[in-house]
């Protein structure tokens, strides 16, 4: 059972997430040759000042 994590900062539309997770699923399904009903995708938002990147927060920037 593949699960896929995908971590984002907020703004992202319920639209742009199906999109990716219909992709995904599609990939994964070529690649592994699973079902998709074997595959999650979990998809986390995670706010900037939770986020650092070269050493400093993303909110800070």
């Amino acid at each position: 059972m593949p699960i896929i994590r995908i971590e984002l900062l907020p703004g992202r539309t319920v639209e742009q997430k199906r999109e990716v997770a219909e992709v995904f699923t599609a990939e994964i399904c070529r690649i592994a040759r699973c079902t998709p009903e074997d595959v999650n995708v979990v998809f986390t938002d995670i706010d900037k000042s939770d986020w650092a990147f070269a050493g400093k927060l993303m909110s800070d920037s």
